[in-house]
């Protein structure tokens, strides 16, 4: 089979990511188009794309389209699959328009910013038998696959709980640079914009599905409209407990993002910049030195948040090329988002949310918030 033909739809800061791990994947997909509404974003983007192309050598150099209508880049060039990196509140319309005209998408966190349009891009794209994948990177990360295996062959025993911190400081200048950030109705907001993939994490590892949540969630910074600060308990329905704490006003830096799960058998807590580092590794039948041995595999792995992004999309390249679902679908995709909207329906009426909720979209809790 070909080269995959891939467009980008949005040449914003994350996008470097996105090129980084296309350009590792070179073999099996090329970028044949980006689009942005700003031209200079998009040369940026080729010339980065084209930089680590001429690194491969290998590889025979190409000449990469620009559009500033999306619609028009659909139309007129023959791609395949489209990358959605546009700002959040975008998600749901970028993709559903993608896959109606018979696309394969790739969307970055969050898919959508209701349970509605997360529902019509799962519908649309088996309609269409195209393959719909969402951004959650960080299942890819080798560390965090040690942890899930871990808890697939049972070492935890019964599992009791698990807890996500988030402990950042995102300071005036990073909403400036992007005020959608601080705009809660466009994606914004500490739970949907950072935490969502840490909570992506934490209901993953848990192995099941939500039985019921409570929040509370504030905003300390004056010029934010969204929250900056964020604590979750969810009760999984297999009797689990879950802890989501997001705080973006450390001072005066990023302190930590962790992982913790505890078992009646184990204990585990992975940390670091990037979840990337084994804390404690405690098992009741564990191997002599194996928390060491497995501190040290992963000490050097510095690079693991842009290694994931290339494991995620050697999956969804795979996924298409084999006709199968991608590890991270749109069901998948979709069950953080349900936590996420499940705790500012719990904030905004101050009680327990029982699951599964339905019908919940960030505009409409909006107008509601004040309503009341």
């Amino acid at each position: 089979m070909e080269r995959l033909k891939i467009a980008i739809l949005g040449c914003g800061r994350i996008s470097d990511k996105h090129i980084e791990a296309l350009a590792d994947n070179n073999l099996e997909a090329r970028l044949v188009a980006v689009c942005d509404i700003l031209p200079e974003r998009m040369d940026n983007a080729i010339k980065y794309y084209n930089k680590l192309i001429k690194e491969k050598e290998y590889i025979e150099f190409q000449s990469i389209k620009k559009y500033m209508d999306y619609k028009e880049m659909l139309e007129k060039n023959d791609v395949d699959a489209v990358i959605i990196t546009t700002e959040s509140g975008f998600h749901g319309k970028h993709s559903i328009d993608c896959l109606k005209l018979g696309k394969h998408v790739l969307v970055e966190k969050p898919m959508a910013l209701s349970i509605t349009d997360a529902d019509e891009m799962i519908k649309i794209s088996k309609e269409k038998k195209v393959k719909l994948g969402v951004c959650y990177q960080n299942r890819f990360s080798p560390p965090i696959l040690k942890l899930k295996e871990a808890i697939e062959n049972e070492r935890f025993g019964q599992l009791i709980n698990g807890t996500t911190r988030i402990l950042w400081n995102r300071d005036k200048d990073y909403y400036l640079k992007a005020p959608w950030r601080k705009d809660w109705k466009l994606g914004g907001g500490a739970l949907i914009n950072q935490c969502i993939h840490h909570i992506d994490l934490l209901q993953w590892m848990m192995n099941s599905k939500v039985g019921n949540l409570f929040a509370q969630t504030d905003t300390f910074f004056s010029n934010m409209q969204a929250e900056d600060f964020a604590a979750i308990i969810i009760r999984f329905k297999n009797g689990t407990i879950g802890i989501v704490e997001g705080n973006l006003c450390v001072y005066p830096k990023n302190l930590e993002e962790t992982l913790s799960i505890f078992g009646e058998k184990g204990t585990v807590v992975m940390g670091g910049s990037r979840i990337n580092m084994i804390k404690v590794w405690k098992f009741e039948k564990g191997e002599e030195y194996e928390e060491e041995n497995l501190e040290k595999q992963f000490l050097n792995y510095n690079k693991i948040y842009a290694h994931s992004h290339s494991l995620l999309y050697k999956d969804f390249i795979d996924a298409i090329k084999e006709n199968r679902e991608p590890m991270v679908n749109g069901e998948e995709g979709k069950k953080s988002l349900e936590i996420v909207l499940g705790a500012y329906l719990s904030q905004l009426l101050g009680e327990k949310i029982d699951f599964p909720v339905k019908e919940v979209d960030i505009h409409n809790l909006l107008r509601c918030r004040y309503e009341m």
